[in-house]
């Protein structure tokens, strides 16, 4: 029933009959619009008595009525629902390998995200070739451990910058594709050990929630007081159903490959290729590292009592797409604010680490992606 009809019919029986016209001057006096009343909470209709000049009674019929906002139940736009329920095949055991060595497949900022098209149809900020090919790999390797390195959403509605149109009412979309993604890499690697990274895109869902709904932070299934906050990105991804842990807490969180190499999201951005200089001048350890969405290395070899020790600081690249879709710093868009194609100075890629576990040996190789294709181990991707 509307706003206007329940106060009529709340009012009809009242003994004055310019109730509701009192009610409209009243309403209209203090800017209230009918559209902003959410409810009617009590209607009182009552009289008082004064005396005139002439000492008179005089009656006087009065209105009272207790109105909440009509934002009082929260936002009219639908809450972010968990992604699609993927039901996955049963993965075999993978074949055991006949070196000592460990395999680690690492998948760099994939930015899943979308904007809509002069055709009003959903575009992806995220490469979905460069995806594709990546689960294909991962499939061959069928490593040990799998690491996403963060910043998977892009999440561009929650963040602190101003926002198109174009990249409004996205957010949903993006939560089921990421669920897809994450199905589809454990079907590829059905034994591996998977970790997500969270990053500072990630982020924004934990920073949006404590500046603007805070009372709804950290709430989670009733008489589950074990699971994730409903409204975190391990719950809208299902990562349980896929057996991913999720480590929160950017820029802290970090994966131990061995003692030796760990891999961040990472907090350091420098320019012309310094970037894995400015790591190697900071960690003890060789370090693996996004965010910058380039392809970076660089090695240092210290000496210290036990002799010389060599580290290394790479970045394998992005998943992400290049050519300006991402919302950044030196993109552009349109008069209707669809992203402009600039392509930046990003390179896609990812990384795969053979390793020994403990105090072992290591091995780092660098796969670029370039335009859908890839090879790797004498075998194209694309």
């Amino acid at each position: 029933m509307s706003t206007a009809s329940e106060l009529s019919k709340r009012l009809e029986n009242g003994p004055p009959k310019q109730a509701l016209g009192k009610l409209a001057d009243l309403l209209d006096r203090h800017n209230i619009d009918l559209e902003e009343i959410g409810d009617i909470k009590k209607v009182s209709l009552y009289q008082s008595l004064t005396k005139d000049a002439e000492g008179e009674a005089q009656i006087h019929d009065l209105v009272g009525i207790q109105i909440s906002p009509s934002w009082e139940a929260g936002p009219e736009w639908p809450v972010i629902q968990p992604g699609p329920t993927i039901k996955l095949p049963k993965g075999t055991p993978p074949k055991k390998k006949k070196t000592a060595l460990n395999t680690c497949v690492v998948l760099p900022d994939m930015q899943i995200g979308y904007f809509r098209n002069k055709d009003g149809e959903l575009e992806g900020t995220h490469d979905e070739g460069a995806i594709a090919l990546a689960v294909e790999m991962v499939s061959d390797i069928k490593p040990e451990l799998l690491v996403l390195v963060g910043d998977n959403l892009d999440l561009p509605e929650l963040g602190k910058y101003r926002l198109s149109p174009a990249f409004q009412q996205t957010t949903q979309a993006s939560v089921d594709r990421a669920t897809e993604i994450c199905a589809a890499l454990r079907a590829a690697a059905p034994g591996a050990e998977i970790k997500w990274l969270a990053g500072n895109h990630e982020e924004r869902l934990t920073n949006f929630m404590l500046d603007n709904a805070a009372a709804a932070f950290g709430i989670r299934v009733g008489s589950q007081p074990d699971s994730w906050p409903v409204l975190s990105v391990p719950s809208l991804c299902r990562l349980d159903d896929f057996d991913i842990e999720y480590l929160a807490g950017y820029p802290a969180s970090c994966v131990w490959i061995n003692e030796h190499i760990k891999v961040i999201h990472g907090d350091l951005v420098r320019s012309n290729g310094s970037t894995a200089h400015a790591y190697l001048n900071r960690e003890k350890v060789s370090v693996l590292y996004g965010h910058i969405h380039r392809r970076e290395w660089a090695e240092m070899t210290r000496e210290d009592y036990d002799g010389a020790r060599t580290v290394v600081a790479a970045s394998p690249g992005c998943l992400a797409r290049i050519d300006g879709a991402v919302p950044s710093t030196k993109g552009g868009t349109d008069l209707d604010g669809r992203p402009l194609k600039r392509h930046e100075n990003w390179q896609q890629g990812l990384c795969v680490v053979q390793y020994e576990e403990g105090d072992g040996k290591f091995n780092l190789e660098m796969v670029t992606i370039r335009d859908g294709w890839a090879m790797y181990r004498d075998k194209e991707y694309c």
